[in-house]
């Protein structure tokens, strides 16, 4: 797929924008100057205060991703900041309302023009840092736990990826929820951060388990397994979760951060043996296609966060001079939480 929406302007100037001018590492970003466009129907121009890092953004400049931007392209698909200007048949913003924007890419640039269904007011208590890591992360994991796995209190919930954006998100989360939190990660400094962090009692490292993952997590739930295995990581343990599910349990598909060209295969004896279901989940098109309830889910993940019962993780912060750092940083898995750009 070529997106030529947001393409900057070669002739530009005005706008500071990280921009990618060929694939690779982040070492071919460079900053430059770019016109400010006005927003066309259904449009509004923000002033870009914040800007979420996520791994699709690596994808991005590397090629590898499913959405190809026309070079050169700014990379950022969250961001927050103010509404500068509407274009015609929007409704509900106004210049200078804060808001959170979801574009795709382009995030990394000091305007960007946005549709308008992309975007949604932030509470006046939320910090432009925290809004533009709030969106991808937080609304994903609410989607599959609620919506997708319908967590309830008191049932078991493995994480893994839990040191990650999404995994930390569905660690605060399922604690919001009542449930019990088992976090799994690759790395034990990470996970006594997240620990401290979020209070999370139990924690597994799945690198130092191997093999011994599905053995351990039935040892900590007295041989019954987890409700609900949250997977953003696949690979191996992928294959070790399937084998330490409760009965009814399910297996949330997220992601496969572990291999993303060598997808796992589930054994179908397996979810028949645990009556077990394996669910995927995919916010984005979820936002497409229910785009009201996925408007709900924030109304209630915002009110969660304005009552102080939810507290995004931000370990590392970037001017957007270096933003090919903070795409590095998030490379060297050097992130617990999120990583943000601030403009």
């Amino acid at each position: 797929m070529t997106l030529k929406w947001g393409t900057p302007d070669d002739s530009a100037t005005g706008v500071k924008a990280l921009l990618c001018r060929e694939y690779g590492e982040p070492d071919v970003l460079a900053l430059e100057e770019i016109d400010s466009r006005s927003p066309g129907p259904g449009e509004l121009r923000m002033r870009v205060r914040a800007c979420g890092v996520n791994f699709p953004d690596i994808l991005m400049i590397r090629g590898q991703y499913q959405i190809k931007p026309d070079f050169p392209f700014a990379p950022g698909c969250e961001v927050a900041g103010e509404v500068l200007e509407i274009g015609s048949d929007v409704s509900g913003f106004t210049a200078g309302d804060r808001i959170v924007g979801v574009p795709g890419f382009g995030g990394m640039q000091e305007e960007i023009v946005v549709r308008a269904e992309r975007c949604l007011p932030i509470p006046k208590s939320m910090d432009f840092d925290v809004a533009a890591v709030f969106s991808l992360t937080y609304g994903t994991s609410y989607h599959a736990l609620v919506d997708r796995a319908r967590l309830r209190c008191g049932e078991t919930v493995l994480v893994l990826g839990a040191a990650g954006g999404v995994g930390s998100a569905a660690v605060d989360i399922a604690q919001q929820l009542g449930a019990r939190v088992i976090a799994a990660g690759g790395s034990d400094q990470k996970l006594a951060q997240l620990a401290k962090f979020y209070g999370v009692e139990e924690t597994l490292n799945y690198s130092l388990e191997g093999s011994e993952l599905r053995n351990r997590v039935k040892s900590m739930t007295q041989g019954r397994g987890a409700d609900v295995i949250f997977d953003p990581i696949g690979g191996d343990a992928f294959q070790q979760v399937l084998r330490c599910v409760n009965w009814n349990g399910r297996i949330l598909v997220i992601g496969f951060a572990a291999d993303s060209e060598h997808l796992p295969k589930a054994p179908t004896n397996l979810l028949l043996l645990k009556g077990s279901a394996l669910i995927g989940v995919f916010w984005g098109r979820f936002t497409e296609e229910e785009p009201e309830r996925s408007y709900d889910n924030f109304k209630q993940l915002f009110s969660w966060y304005e009552a102080g019962e939810l507290e995004p993780h931000i370990s590392h912060r970037f001017p957007l001079e270096r933003g090919g750092a903070a795409l590095t940083a998030l490379i060297d898995r050097e992130v617990v939480g999120k990583c943000v750009v601030l403009l």
